[in-house]
């Protein structure tokens, strides 16, 4: 797991009810990207999406400073229910 992955899986666990059946990995990656998949229960959903989205977007602002600062690399998160 790389350290983005971490960083997500990590931050995402505090939120949801059930921090074991949470499953965070990298979907894909390419010369300058990586896309995160977040993988919830149901009724977590709307505790790690936030109102209007902002507790995602928290998330990826997070996530994606983290990248700055190390790799230079852009990322993309992706939240969906088991």
């Amino acid at each position: 797991m790389t350290d983005l992955v971490v960083l997500t899986e990590y931050l995402v666990k505090r939120l949801v009810t059930n921090p074991d059946v949470v499953s965070v990995k990298e979907a894909s990656r390419d010369e300058n990207s990586i896309t995160i998949q977040i993988l919830v229960e149901e009724k977590d959903m709307p505790v790690v999406i936030g109102k209007g989205g902002a507790t995602i977007n928290a998330i990826r602002t997070i996530v994606q400073a983290s990248s700055y600062i190390n790799k230079q690399e852009r990322v993309f998160i992706n939240v969906d229910s088991l």
